[in-house]
């Protein structure tokens, strides 16, 4: 298996960068929902925890993905169709707009975020920044679920063309022969 993307699937780097923020994402999704139905449970404190380190490590993977994929762009297998290309830019799009917001919202609190050991930014003293607060508040959680939503999507539509004796099987693509 090539590390590059050919034309009939994709390379090493791009499966392993699609299933490890696959799982990531998963990791998202359960502490998401942990926060949202189990709150000031054992459950929320196991999971809640990582959810702003690992939406940080979702943001630097999506940025990376993002660049490994234009460096292949001719070199990947093509789309479905167009509502297939529309579907997998949709889903970039939200997994860089959420952590986005969810960094803008963080930096408006004017609390310092620290992920790793590593400080990306300090906080501050004077006033917080209301509309970087609203705007993360508005957006970040309910664009998450619409994630959500599209991604069991792109699961179902992914399993629907393996089954469908009028579609081409597009799993190999991603999992391999």
């Amino acid at each position: 298996m090539s590390i590059k993307d050919n034309k009939q699937s994709y390379g090493r780097v791009s499966r392993v960068l699609h299933w490890g923020m696959a799982l990531l994402l998963l990791w998202q999704f359960l502490s998401a929902a942990s926060h949202f139905f189990f709150d000031d449970t054992a459950i929320e404190a196991f999971f809640w925890p990582t959810h702003k380190p690992m939406g940080l490590l979702l943001f630097v993977l999506i940025i990376i993905r993002i660049i490994w994929a234009l460096m292949n762009v001719s070199n990947r297998p093509p789309s479905i169709n167009w509502l297939a290309r529309l579907g997998h830019i949709t889903l970039y799009v939200l997994m860089l707009a959420i952590p986005s917001l969810g960094l803008l919202r963080q930096y408006g609190s004017g609390r310092s975020f620290e992920v790793f050991g590593i400080t990306v930014f300090s906080g501050f003293e004077s006033e917080k920044i209301q509309w970087t607060l609203d705007l993360g508040g508005l957006l970040h959680g309910e664009l998450g679920w619409l994630l959500l939503a599209l991604t069991i999507g792109h699961v179902i539509m992914s399993y629907w063309h393996k089954k469908s004796k009028t579609t081409n099987n597009v799993m190999p693509r991603m999992w391999g022969k």
